[in-house]
C-alpha cells in the first residue's frame, strides 16, 4: 500500500510503503509528518518519495541530506539570547550528529545528563523545547525530517523530585483583596499601583513593567497589555480606581536607560520584571503579610478571585486574562482549593438536613430499613 495520510489529533500522519520501479524500498512506514493539514502531509509524502527515488538511483542520499547535522540546524534557527543559552550545552553533546539519527529518547535523556539536580519541568524547558524547535524549524525549511518529543510524565517528575530531594510544582498561594489592600498600605505608590494592576487584569509582572505610557488610554479607561507566550496584545478595561491611580502616576525612565528617547519611558518605571522585587519584599514585611511573589499575588490572585470567589465564567476570565482555552489553564493552574474542609462539611450538613426534612428520618435509619 502506498503512503497515505491520515489525521491523528491535530497532526497528520502517514502509513504505508514507498515503492520504486514496482519494488518496496522502505518497509512499512507509520510516522508523523508534523503537518497540521492534509495538503501539508501530502507535500511531506511527495518529498519523502522523491528522496527515496534519488537514493535508489544514486545509491545513497544526497550529501546535504545525509550530513545535515544538529549544528547546521542551529545555524538556521532564529534563537533568542535566552534560548541560545540553553542550546549551547545541547550543541556540545549532539551538535555533530546527523539530525536523522537523533531520536526523541536521546533528547529526553539529555535532561538528566545535563541537569541532574534540576526538575523534570526544567529539563522540558531547557532541553526538549529548544532542541525540538531547532529540528522542526529545519524541517520546515526542507532540511531534515521532523521530530516529536513528549514531555516527562508525572511518574518521571516525582522520581526526579525524590532524587534531588526537592518538590517541583509547588502549590501557588493566590492573593485576595485583604492581602492586596494590606500590601498597598505599606508599599510605594508604584508598587501599590503595580499590585492593583496585576490583580485586576491578570497581567504578568513582565508584561506590566514592559508597558509604555502609550499603552494607556485613561480617558477610555483601557490598557493594552503586551502579548506573551504566543498570545497577541490584548485590550482590557480598568477599574475606575486604578484609572485614577495611573493618571496620578507619572511615567518614568528605568534606571540607566537613555532619557533622550521618549520610547524608553515605562508606566511603572522598571527595566525588567526583577526591578520591583526588593521593594515588593519590603512592603510584605512592613505589612506583616505572607511574602507572595508578584505572579502569585497578581495573575494567580486574579484567576482565583474571578473563578472561585466571584464565580465569573471561564470564557470571560480567559478573554481578559489572556489565557488560551486549550488545556483548561484556568481550572488546572490558576485556581486553587480554598477552605476545603469547611466547604465539604457545610455541604454534608446541608445534605443531612435536607434528607431529614424530606423523609422525616435520619439518613442512617433509612439505610437500615
Amino acid at each position: 500500500m502506498p503512503l497515505e495520510p491520515y489525521p491523528r489529533g491535530k497532526t497528520w500522519w502517514v502509513k504505508g510503503r514507498i515503492q520504486f520501479n514496482g519494488r518496496d524500498v522502505t518497509g512499512y512506514i507509520r510516522e508523523s509528518t508534523g503537518a497540521s493539514t492534509e495538503a501539508g502531509a501530502r507535500e511531506w509524502i511527495a518529498e519523502r518519495q522523491a528522496r527515496e527515488e534519488r537514493r535508489q538511483v544514486l545509491g545513497h542520499e544526497e550529501a546535504d541530506e545525509r550530513d545535515f547535522t544538529f549544528n547546521d540546524a542551529v545555524v538556521l534557527y532564529p534563537a533568542s539570547t535566552e534560548t541560545a543559552k540553553y542550546l549551547m550545552p545541547i550543541v556540545e553533546r549532539i551538535g555533530s550528529l546527523p539530525v536523522k539519527k537523533i531520536t526523541a529518547k536521546m533528547i529526553r535523556d539529555l535532561g538528566a545528563s545535563l541537569y541532574p539536580k534540576n526538575s523534570a519541568d526544567t529539563w522540558r524547558r531547557w532541553v526538549i523545547a529548544p532542541a525540538r524547535a531547532v529540528i522542526n524549524n529545519a524541517n520546515e525549511l526542507g532540511k531534515c525530517p521532523p521530530i516529536r518529543i513528549t514531555g516527562y510524565d508525572k511518574a518521571e517528575r516525582v522520581r526526579q523530585d525524590r532524587n534531588r530531594g526537592k518538590v517541583s510544582r509547588k502549590q501557588k498561594t493566590p492573593s485576595d483583596w485583604p492581602w492586596i489592600l494590606a500590601f498597598r498600605e505599606k508599599a510605594s505608590k508604584r508598587h501599590g499601583a503595580l499590585a492593583l494592576f496585576m490583580f485586576t487584569t491578570g497581567a504578568r509582572v513582565g508584561q506590566a513593567v514592559a508597558m509604555h505610557p502609550d499603552a494607556l488610554n485613561l480617558d477610555a479607561g483601557t490598557a493594552i497589555i503586551p502579548g506573551a507566550k504566543g498570545h497577541e496584545d490584548r485590550v482590557v478595561q480598568l477599574m475606575p480606581e486604578l484609572v485614577a491611580e495611573l493618571r496620578a502616576l507619572p511615567a518614568k525612565f528605568p534606571r540607566g536607560w537613555d532619557r533622550r528617547y521618549p520610547e524608553n519611558k515605562r508606566v511603572f518605571g522598571w527595566a525588567s520584571k526583577d526591578g520591583p522585587r526588593k521593594g515588593w519584599i519590603t512592603a510584605c514585611t512592613k505589612a506583616k503579610i505572607p511574602h507572595l511573589p508578584p505572579h502569585s499575588a497578581g495573575r494567580h490572585g486574579f484567576g482565583q478571585e474571578m473563578r472561585v470567589r466571584q464565580g465569573v465564567d471561564t470564557k470571560s476570565i480567559e478573554s481578559v486574562g489572556g489565557w488560551s482555552a486549550k488545556g483548561g489553564m484556568i481550572d488546572k493552574i490558576y485556581t486553587h482549593a480554598e477552605d476545603s474542609d469547611s466547604k465539604i462539611l457545610d455541604a454534608l450538613r446541608t445534605g443531612f438536613v435536607q434528607a431529614k426534612e424530606k423523609t422525616g428520618l435520619k439518613p442512617a435509619e433509612k439505610v437500615g430499613k
